[in-house]
């Protein structure tokens, strides 16, 4: 287990895996399981490891999740490494039939597979934030979210406040997934 471990470590250093996507509702990069992994294969190749990912679906109570587990494994020794996450999926998603629904929700979970495995952070460090200041996203406005219960009252305040940067928009972004969540099981019953 060591050699992998080793493997691992050198390869969580050297990793730089770039924001290579723009989300244009929350004004901010982000990246997915295609951005890691292209990044990741010459680490890979330099470092004798070779990845696998696989995806299993699984019921807990009443909700399907897509199961994803990264396998790292030492090409010299056969050791391996796993790292799973899961994700729900939605039970419809507008514009999408179930297997794009589905294939979203195999890319959410495995791209939070691979960040657990490769210690890949998507938040800033909370140390080198000083959310006091005017004109940046704090509890504020994060209570102020919550309290929002439309999109077009979202998208109001989100249009007044969008200057806000990242934190503000992934703020605003799940608060509108769990408004038309709501809105569908509402017109479902």
């Amino acid at each position: 287990m060591k050699n992998i471990l080793t493997k691992l470590n050198k390869i969580q250093t050297e990793l730089k895996a770039p924001k290579g996507q723009y989300n244009t509702f929350g004004k901010y990069k982000y990246r997915n399981a295609e951005d890691i992994l292209e990044a990741l294969k010459p680490l890979l190749v330099k470092h004798g490891a070779s990845l696998r990912i696989t995806d299993s679906i699984e019921m807990v109570g009443d909700r399907y999740y897509v199961k994803a587990t990264v396998h790292l494994s030492d090409t010299e020794t056969a050791e391996e490494l796993t790292v799973e996450a899961l994700a729900r999926e939605a039970d419809s998603k507008k514009g999408m039939d179930s297997s794009q629904v589905t294939g979203a929700t195999s890319s959410y979970a495995r791209k939070y597979a691979l960040n657990g495995l490769f210690a890949i952070d998507d938040t800033r460090d909370a140390n080198t934030q000083d959310n006091s200041k005017e004109g940046q996203f704090n509890e504020t406005h994060a209570k102020k979210i919550a309290s929002i219960n439309t999109t077009e009252q979202l998208k109001q305040y989100w249009e007044a406040h969008q200057s806000l940067g990242r934190e503000f928009g992934l703020a605003v972004t799940a608060r509108k997934k769990e408004i038309l969540d709501i809105e569908n099981a509402t017109k479902d019953v």
